[in-house]
């Protein structure tokens, strides 16, 4: 210990009198480990910590799969049979994320909630921090509504009182009993910032309906049972089915993937490839200031040729010079340590509310047991490699060649060869890294120049939720809509407005099966985006038409009804051919859903900038209203200063309106 101190105080000396080359070497080390362990604290919370639930590896994803949508939502029925039928899992349940409207002191508001099957927290391993767990069965239609809530609900909206359990919330016009409040750890990345947990209640059309599809599984294994078996059996369940459901359930398979896998799918090649990136560039780091030490060690041949001729060993000089490794690795080590908590924060900051909402196990993120360890590791195989250059330069033979020779630098053959092979390897890497940043731009540049059909300039967007209590019928829905678009239109500033229900570049969602009147009928499944929009959609947006013509006003529920299709659907099922004049219907051809094609639109991108673009429809909303749309008008100002007063108008028809 004596003499690790004192190689410890000479190496500081040392490091004193070349502050230039330890300021160098400290301030290269830091921004490596820096970079490193911010990445690092990212892929540990995302892809290394597991799910914050019980014996997280047996829980799994549980969903069916079409040709055209990989990871496809469940039918009710289909979930029913698949629940009974299936022989791998101790338990399955659904969910699927909805809205209601909550009556508040300020005025109607929208929240987020989600409907979950009775069992759904049991599968999880979730039990409520205060009152109860759905009973069995307490998802059935005849059973009363019940709700719990999230923490931060209970916080905010109830006061955090503990004799909230039993009152009785109104959401969207119904009573709901509260039974539970959830414990303030729990979190569900697919619905992170929902409020209101509610039983599933399966007695509207759509959960009737085989062909209906609106919700997502999860399952936990039993033991012994690997995901491979539960694929298979949900596959032999899925095709069982399709057997006895031809028409509804034709081309339907199933997937079932680690529910870890899918919650992070969509970031974990990013981190990796970020990791990847950070790991060479703390390379570059090292080889860098291993460069300058082997340098440097040749201005200290003759102080090692003294030390060995007065009978320094060459175990005491290889100490030595570990020391100083050590110590320069240290202070690089603390310094980057100090500096990857603050760029862990700035980080976060950096991510927009929305995208963190589906991302709640980046909440907290910061310096943790394992980054502490990841960075241990990384201090101890730097310092290793910082401090074999000086000491490939020790062979005692040439110890008093050093001496005779004094600071001539006389640099031998193995320096040249061990200091040549760093310089490749640290343009190796730099090239690697180069490369990447390349195509990393270069895929950036694309997104930024992904033609997405229509004009996004000076256009501001408000969503708008209607009580289907107060609008149940269409003519009501169609009514105020109309309202909104008449005052809105009138506001300065505003050229135009338009509703749909569902904004471009959002999701690839809200699909219809169609068939095509006067062509034969095999049972497929020709599964389409369904938009509904107004009359002054497309234009508002600067939508181009190829051919036909837009909605009018005139297009009500009096008049046939009517249907606009992109250019992707045109091409993929009438190619050269004229589509305007034929006509779609459901797949039964029910006489009230035949439709005319009356126009044909430039492809407007409904998913994401990397998806690609599906066929899609478009209905006029006077003829098939919805009561949750969004509020779409083009503006000849700064989008943002139309908006307070785009939502304000809106309140003044319905201050019960909810946006």
């Amino acid at each position: 210990m004596n003499g690790f101190l004192q190689d410890f105080r000479y190496a500081l000396r040392q490091l004193r009198k070349s502050p230039g080359f330890a300021l160098t070497a400290v301030v290269v080390l830091t921004l490596g480990m820096c970079a490193s362990l911010s990445i690092f604290a990212f892929v540990d919370a995302a892809l290394i910590k597991p799910l914050p639930y019980p014996n997280p590896n047996r829980l799994v994803f549980v969903t069916e799969s079409v040709p055209m949508i990989p990871l496809a939502n469940l039918s009710y029925p289909d979930y029913l049979d698949w629940k009974r039928l299936n022989q791998v899992f101790s338990s399955m349940d659904v969910y699927n994320g909805t809205g209601y409207l909550l009556r508040t002191p300020a005025g109607t508001e929208p929240v987020r909630g989600i409907r979950v099957s009775d069992g759904f927290f049991r599968t999880l391993g979730v039990s409520p921090g205060l009152g109860r767990d759905f009973y069995a069965g307490e998802d059935l239609p005849s059973a009363p509504k019940t709700v719990i809530l999230s923490y931060a609900t209970w916080q905010k909206r109830f006061g955090g009182r503990k004799d909230v359990v039993g009152e009785v919330v109104s959401l969207s016009g119904t009573p709901y009993a509260i039974v539970g409040v959830l414990p303030q750890s729990f979190q569900f990345a697919p619905s992170a910032n929902s409020e209101f947990w509610t039983t599933l209640h399966a007695s509207d059309s759509c959960s009737i309906r085989r062909s209906c599809h609106g919700l997502t599984g999860i399952g936990r294994l039993k033991d012994g049972v690997s995901v491979e078996m539960a694929l298979a059996n949900m596959k032999a369940i899925a095709g069982q089915l399709e057997l006895q459901y031809p028409k509804d359930n034709r081309g339907q398979g199933a997937t079932v993937l680690p529910l870890s896998e899918v919650i992070v799918k969509d970031i974990r090649p990013i981190l990796l490839a970020l990791l990847g990136g950070a790991g060479l560039l703390l390379v570059i780091a090292c080889v860098n200031v291993s460069s300058l030490l082997l340098v440097r060690s040749e201005s200290r041949r003759r102080e090692i040729a003294v030390r060995g001729a007065l009978g320094a060993s060459r175990g005491r000089l290889v100490r030595q010079f570990i020391t100083e490794g050590l110590v320069l690795m240290a202070v690089g080590s603390l310094l980057g340590i100090a500096a990857a908590d603050g760029a862990m924060q700035i980080l976060t900051r950096l991510i927009s509310k929305d995208m963190m909402t589906g991302m709640p196990y980046l909440s907290g993120l910061g310096l943790n047991s394992h980054v502490l360890v990841f960075a241990c590791s990384i201090f101890f195989l730097a310092a290793t490699l910082l401090s074999l250059p000086p000491i490939v330069r020790l062979p005692l033979n040439k110890m008093r060649e050093g001496l005779t020779e004094g600071g001539r630098g006389y640099a031998g053959t193995l320096w040249r060869r061990f200091g040549t092979n760093l310089v490749v390897v640290e343009l190796a890497i730099a090239v690697v890294l180069l490369v990447s940043a390349g195509l990393l731009g270069k895929s950036f540049y694309r997104l930024l120049h992904v033609e997405i059909g229509f004009r996004a300039d000076h256009l501001a967007t408000v969503q708008v939720a209607l009580s289907d209590v107060t609008y149940a019928k269409d003519e009501q829905v169609v009514a105020v809509q109309k309202q909104i678009i008449s005052r809105v239109s009138s506001l300065p500033g505003v050229q135009s407005a338009g509703i749909s229900s569902g904004l471009p570049i959002s999701f690839n969602g809200n699909t219809d099966w169609i068939r095509f009147v006067g062509r034969p009928y095999n049972g497929e499944h020709n599964e389409v985006n369904q938009r509904d929009v107004s009359s002054e959609f497309f234009s508002t947006i600067r939508a181009k038409l190829l051919r036909g013509r837009y909605f009018t006003e005139a297009d009500d529920a009096t008049k046939p009804l009517v249907v606009i299709i992109n250019q992707t659907l045109a091409r993929k099922y009438f190619p050269g051919e004229d589509p305007i004049g034929k006509r779609i219907g459901d797949t039964e051809l029910t006489p009230k859903s035949i439709k005319e094609i009356v126009g044909v639109v430039e492809d407007v991108k409904d998913g994401s900038l990397d998806s690609e673009i599906w066929p899609a429809v478009y209905y006029p909303f006077n003829q098939d209203g919805d009561t949750y749309f969004s509020v779409v008008v083009r503006t000849s100002q700064a989008e943002q200063s139309v908006l307070p007063a785009l939502v304000a108008a809106i309140r003044e028809i319905d201050p019960a309106l909810a946006r």
